[in-house]
């Protein structure tokens, strides 16, 4: 498994080397990434992933080879599964890097792409009854900021998130923006649940322009759901009923307490049978 990737046009052996010391990447997080499911051959809301995939080059001015297209990178991911012999769920990373250069100047007109693929367990992607456990992380703030939104590879203030979720048994944790509100966390947005109403932090805010995010605005209104974009504190978000993270890979995640908070689940179980059930 996991024997080949994909990198700039090219199926190769994932153990060879395609980084230099002095890839932009590398050196200063100068790049994209996209996180992307791929079920039984197909790819939910890949329509998405492109979009937001564009938009963060337009705003980093990168560009790729014009062949660089919907149908073309549909082919690549699906041929690089078939090489990895993934027959069902795969979990897909594709990743742009500016290529070679110092801060200033690159060497090369076009950005550089990597596609890795490895295979996803069936019940990853089973709704949580046992609900995640999350705080915030301490002394990590996010600008709001044209950058904020973009899935980069500049990651460390989730990377660090991450880390004190490891040391602090947590499933997840929160990341704050500059004025002490919620953003997002490590690797999902946010939902919160009050008063039947549903409620997410506002792009504004600073948090990544999530998938499953966008995919859940643009359909829970169509199903008769009240949805908010409203920006939330730590404390209000301890007034909640409920809670849930989504993030394009398991759709939506039961989040079963915060600090001292603990919530039901009624409504993001619906959501989940609703939304993302197979």
């Amino acid at each position: 498994m996991n024997n080949w990737l994909f990198f700039n046009g090219e199926v190769i052996p994932a153990n060879t080397p395609i980084i230099s010391a002095n890839n932009r990447g590398l050196r200063f997080g100068d790049g994209l990434f996209e996180t992307i499911k791929v079920v039984k051959r197909e790819m939910p809301l890949f329509h998405l992933h492109l979009e937001r995939l564009t938009k963060g080059l337009s705003v980093l001015n990168m560009q790729l080879p014009e062949n660089y297209t919907a149908v073309y990178l549909t082919e690549a991911i699906l041929e690089l599964c078939n090489r990895n012999n993934i027959n069902g769920v795969a979990r897909v990373r594709l990743t742009v890097v500016r290529g070679n250069g110092n801060l200033f100047a690159t060497d090369e007109p076009f950005a550089s792409i990597i596609i890795q693929a490895e295979p996803l367990a069936s019940d990853y992607l089973a709704f949580n009854e046992t609900g995640f456990t999350i705080d915030v992380c301490p002394g990590i703030q996010k600008s709001c900021d044209q950058l904020s939104n973009l899935k980069s590879n500049n990651y460390l203030p989730y990377v660090m998130a991450a880390q004190y979720a490891r040391q602090h048994q947590l499933n997840d944790c929160l990341v704050l923006n500059a004025h002490n509100r919620i953003c997002d966390g490590t690797i999902a947005n946010v939902f919160r649940v009050h008063q039947n109403s549903i409620y997410t932090p506002p792009l504004s805010e600073g948090g990544v322009a999530g998938v499953m995010r966008q995919y859940l605005l643009q359909e829970m209104p169509k199903a008769g759901y009240t949805v908010i974009e409203k920006i939330c504190t730590p404390d209000e978000l301890e007034t909640a009923n409920e809670v849930f993270l989504t993030n394009a890979l398991f759709g939506i995640r039961w989040v079963t307490k915060f600090r001292n908070k603990v919530y039901s689940n009624k409504l993001v179980a619906e959501l989940y049978k609703r939304f993302i059930s197979p």
